[in-house]
Parts: structure tokens; C-alpha cells; sequence
């Protein structure tokens, strides 16, 4: 029989990372576990010594397949290569800056032995530059019997879910080229699948604030989400979605841009306007019939992107970051806790049709 699980790594930059990231996907494994586990490295086209890191890795520990890409093509390419060279029956996508906390592999290999889901979403935190570690916002909802409505709201990113290879065969889900590439390939896995299942256990380290990080990058390239929100658009259209399905959709995708038009990490203030006026546009252009808006703050910010209105916008979010200011200006600061991972929890699959 060949793997369960396959580890795709792509790597890119990495150098102070990589090794970390290695050790912790096999770490404290038994032999019948690691014959259970294919890891496949991508080099692509790394700048740095990581290509060379690989292959002395790879002569030294075994079990670590290196494919080394001639040119640089981007984090959705280069983890096409490595799914295109996966045998295993999941695939669980790790970044190479990135690490899984110990006993994350075999919690995941028993969960998917017991359970047999399309996909598997496990919890992460988010670990700070100084090792702080902080329990993201979405969390929460992986808690309780598993509802389509409520995971579509975990945080869309490759790495949280562990996924059947064959519904990526037959459903064509693949990565396109660009920044945002998880947004065309997050939620599809989850709207295709019919059975997903939850291991509330933190399983991944999520590192942020890293230099080079698109998160922590101002350019211009953050405008390719809207390509990117546009292709999962024309999914739903081809897959038929239901209605319920895309006004889900549609509000997250309107909450994460202006997430992203708001961070003075990402947008340079020159761009937030230009940013904001296609979110509006992208707002008019799929707009679900029958769409309401979400209560509270949220709200108000999609009221101001359907009118369009960037002078009312950027006055509230100035008003927004002087509350902020003059509320922690009055606080204690708060004490650093570091959260627990969780013991894994029932299994809870159910169809999702």
C-alpha cells in the first residue's frame, strides 16, 4: 500500500526556517507511521541556500523527495508540482516557514484512518516573531458538529485543511499563479466535499510578521485578489452553488478585502483608494440575489462599498484607529499567555449535501 498522507513543502526563501519546518513534520513518528507519510519539497527556484539545504536533508534523514523546480513560478505552481508527484490518498499542504507543533502528523493520520473525510480541517496558532503565540479569531468556529455555513468562515488558507487527492483529481481544484492563490482553492474544497470532518487540536504553527511575507508586504500585487476572487466566482457559476452558498461566500470575500484595504501592512496609503473603488466594483459585479448584509461594524463598511464612498470610508477608519489608539493609551498591558493545544475531540463527520 503507498502513503496515507502526503506533505508538500514548497520552499522559496526559507533558509532560517527550513530545517525547523523538516524536523517537525516527522518528529516523533513510529517506523509504521513514517512509511505512512510521503514529504515532497519543492524547491522553487530559491535564491538561497534552501535548494542545497534540501538535498544534504534528504541524503542525511531520508524519507524526503526533492524536486527542484528550473525557474521560479510562485506558491500555487509550486505546489501543483508537488501534488502532481503525491501518491498519497490526502494531501496536506505545510509552508516551509512554518512548523507543526509535536504529535500534529499522527493525530492527523488517525483522525483521517477513523473518520475516511473528503477534508480534514485541523486548528492553528499564530506564532508571532518573538514566539508569542495567539489563537486566531476564526478558531472558535471549528468547535461543535461540523456545518458548511460556519467553516466556510475558518481562515482560507491551504495549509488548515488536509484533502482528499482524488476530490482534487475530479473536481480539477487546483492553485492559480499569483498572490491570493488559496482564495480559488480554499472554500471549493470544503462547497465539493461531501464528508469534512474537524480535529479541534491545534496542529499548525502559522508564523507572521516574517520579512518577505506577502502579509507583511506592501505592494501593489495585493490588487491580483481580485483576479483570484473573480476566478472562485466563475467556480460557483460552473458548479451551480446554491444561493445560500454564495451570499456566505460573498460576505467573506467583502470582509477580507477590506481587511486588506485597512492594513497599513499591505497598502500603502496611495493605493488604499484605488483598492477600495474595485472592491466596490467587485461588489456590484456579484452580488448575490436576495444578499443581505451583515449586522454591526461589518455592515457599515459593505453599506459604504455598495455607494462607493471612500470619503465616508476612510473617515470611519480614521475614527476606528483613533478609538484604538486612545483605548490601549489607557490600559495595562495584557499579560502574554501562550494557548494549549486541545486534545482531539470525537470525530464529527457528516455529509455536508
Amino acid at each position: 500500500m503507498g502513503a496515507l498522507l502526503t506533505v508538500v513543502v514548497p520552499v522559496y526563501a526559507v533558509e532560517g526556517f527550513l530545517l525547523a519546518c523538516l524536523d517537525s513534520i516527522r518528529a516523533g513518528l513510529s517506523p509504521q507511521e513514517n512509511a505512512d507519510v510521503e514529504v515532497i519539497a519543492v524547491d522553487d527556484a530559491s535564491p538561497d541556500r534552501c535548494g542545497a539545504l534540501l538535498d544534504t536533508y534528504a541524503e542525511r534523514h531520508g524519507g524526503l523527495r526533492v524536486l527542484h523546480l528550473p525557474s521560479n513560478v510562485g506558491l500555487g505552481p509550486a505546489r501543483n508540482a508537488g501534488l502532481a508527484e503525491a501518491t498519497g490518498r490526502y494531501v496536506w499542504f505545510v509552508d516551509s516557514d512554518d512548523r507543526l507543533p509535536p504529535g500534529s502528523v499522527r493525530a492527523v493520520l488517525d483522525r483521517l484512518r477513523r473518520s475516511e473525510p473528503d477534508v480534514l480541517l485541523v486548528d492553528h496558532l499564530r506564532e508571532h516573531e518573538d514566539g508569542r503565540l495567539e489563537t486566531d479569531a476564526s478558531s472558535p468556529l471549528l468547535a461543535g458538529p461540523p456545518s458548511l455555513d460556519r467553516l466556510l468562515g475558518v481562515q482560507h488558507t491551504a495549509w488548515n485543511r488536509i484533502v482528499r487527492r482524488g476530490l482534487l483529481l475530479e473536481n480539477q481544484l487546483r492553485f492559480p499563479a499569483g498572490w491570493y492563490e488559496d482564495v480559488p482553492f480554499s472554500n471549493p474544497v470544503l462547497i465539493a466535499a461531501d464528508r469534512i470532518d474537524v480535529l479541534n487540536r491545534v496542529c499548525y504553527h502559522y508564523r507572521i510578521g516574517r520579512p518577505g511575507a506577502i502579509t507583511a508586504t506592501r505592494s501593489s500585487r495585493h490588487f491580483e485578489a481580485f483576479d483570484q476572487y473573480d476566478a472562485l466566482h466563475h467556480w460557483l457559476d460552473r458548479v451551480g452553488a446554491a444561493p445560500a452558498v454564495r451570499s456566505r461566500v460573498f460576505t467573506l470575500m467583502i470582509n477580507h478585502l477590506m481587511v486588506v484595504a485597512g492594513n497599513d501592512s499591505r497598502m500603502h496609503p496611495s493605493c488604499r483608494r484605488p483598492f477600495f473603488r474595485r472592491i466596490a466594483e467587485l461588489y456590484r459585479r456579484h452580488l448575490p440575489a436576495g444578499h443581505r448584509m451583515p449586522p454591526g461594524a461589518a455592515g457599515m463598511k459593505h453599506r459604504l462599498v455598495a455607494m462607493n464612498s471612500y470619503p465616508l470610508y476612510a473617515a470611519l477608519r480614521a475614527g476606528y484607529r483613533l478609538a484604538g489608539l486612545r483605548s490601549r493609551s489607557t490600559q495595562r498591558p495584557p499579560a502574554v499567555s501562550r494557548s494549549i493545544p486541545s486534545m482531539p475531540q470525537p470525530v464529527q463527520t457528516t455529509s455536508l449535501r
